[in-house]
């Protein structure tokens, strides 16, 4: 039995900077957002060297607001 209303999520509205670039030693800000995301939900950031697959950054629940 496949229910795709179960399977698989609604249709990301994600608002994110589709580009973002710094370099060594320079902090930058990364954010995202969904109108519908719910307080126990997670957002995933992946990076994307030039000519390589996405990597795995870090995730973070709706709220947080501050990595160390």
């Amino acid at each position: 039995f496949f229910s795709p209303d179960i399977a698989a999520p609604a249709r990301a509205e994600v608002q994110q900077e589709p580009f973002l670039e710094t370099t060594v030693g320079t902090g930058i800000n990364i954010s995202c957002s969904h109108p519908n995301i719910q307080t126990n939900e997670l957002i995933y950031w992946y990076r994307q060297p030039p000519g390589r697959g996405p990597e795995f950054l870090i995730s973070a629940q709706k709220g947080y607001k501050e990595l160390p």
